[in-house]
């Protein structure tokens, strides 16, 4: 049996004495992949194992001669980005940063597009922080124009982040994912949500959530979803309206001494059917759990290198990006 994926050494970006921590890393096809946007952790306050730690980030540029290896550029900056943010912003409320980038080009338009969080901190505890998806678009990374958000937390759930962008359906639009979340009456569950969209470049409506940890009993995504790239029908192939991607997990929170203690988080396969909504598999066990991760395997970029090949990168306890090498013929033989 061929191997499904071999992580490879190192780290995708070297130290920078700007930054002890980095992830997040997306890619820009126009550049063919020679360019992204990579989130940079400006201060870090707690620890990443406790609910409550606070991360302040900035998205910068980056830049490389290889998929293996890229350096951290200038800042990245984004037209109209000011006046956005205040008009989302509360007095006395704490932006923390824009975190999450997505990278995608329009088929039919040729415009770049960016999807991102943006979290925005309460002024008061009895408050619930507000995280949008953010939307910039441009011709490139140098012309990125922010619009208003494609998804609005508005209501106790409707939060957003963490996009995955899905080919149109029959009916021209697109049953996007993003993690969402259910708050219960004493856990907090991250979801994977749909989001309906008819012009990607205007506000998007929420669908029905369509995995929730707390509906299943899979341990290693047991408290917290969230959904990853998705694999182009080129590299595999599961049918009409099928698409084979990877899925964040993280367990089940625990409650010790009065502190709220993180799970593993750990990279997961799924099945999602972009033509009626519905994620119709998860793996019941993890893909990938990187062996230098203490808590953290999160995904968040796939590039098709070759047929049957292509590199998947993933940032490691939110502070380092690695890249796996995967093989589809290996993959394969892990889906039902």
């Amino acid at each position: 049996m061929e191997k499904a994926y071999e992580q490879q050494e190192g780290k995708v970006i070297d130290p920078s004495d700007k930054f002890e921590h980095v992830m997040a890393l997306t890619l820009d096809p126009l550049s063919h992949n020679k360019k992204g946007v990579l989130r940079c952790i400006t201060s870090r306050e707690g620890d990443i194992k406790v609910k409550g730690y606070i991360d302040r980030s900035k998205l910068y540029k980056i830049s490389g001669t290889s998929l293996e290896h890229f350096e951290i550029g200038e800042p990245l900056r984004i037209k109209n980005q000011e006046e956005i943010l205040a008009s989302l912003t509360q007095p006395g409320w704490d932006f923390i940063g824009l975190e999450d980038p997505d990278l995608w080009v329009d088929p039919d338009t040729g415009l770049l597009h960016m999807y991102f969080t943006i979290p925005i901190r309460p002024a008061h505890d009895d408050e619930k922080i507000k995280i949008h998806l953010g939307h910039a678009v441009g011709q490139d990374l140098d012309s990125l124009v922010m619009t208003v958000p494609a998804l609005l937390n508005t209501g106790i759930n409707d939060s957003a982040k963490e996009v995955s962008i899905v080919p149109k359906n029959s009916g021209s639009s697109r049953y996007n994912l993003v993690e969402s979340r259910d708050r219960q009456a004493h856990t907090t569950y991250s979801t994977v949500r749909v989001a309906i969209a008819e012009n990607m470049a205007a506000p998007w409506i929420f669908g029905e959530t369509v995995f929730n940890p707390a509906d299943h009993t899979i341990p290693w995504i047991g408290g917290h979803a969230s959904p990853g790239p998705l694999f182009p029908k080129s590299f595999i192939d599961i049918g009409e309206n099928k698409l084979v991607g990877v899925i964040n997990g993280r367990e089940a929170n625990k409650e010790v001494d009065g502190k709220t203690l993180y799970g593993v988080f750990s990279v997961g396969l799924f099945i999602y059917d972009y033509e009626e909504g519905k994620v119709d598999w998860v793996s019941v066990r993890p893909f990938i759990r990187d062996t230098e991760a203490k808590t953290i395997t999160f995904a968040s970029q796939f590039i098709e290198t070759a047929p049957g090949a292509g590199i998947l990168y993933a940032h490691v306890d939110d502070s380092f990006v690695r890249a796996y090498s995967l093989n589809a013929e290996g993959i394969k033989s892990l889906l039902p």
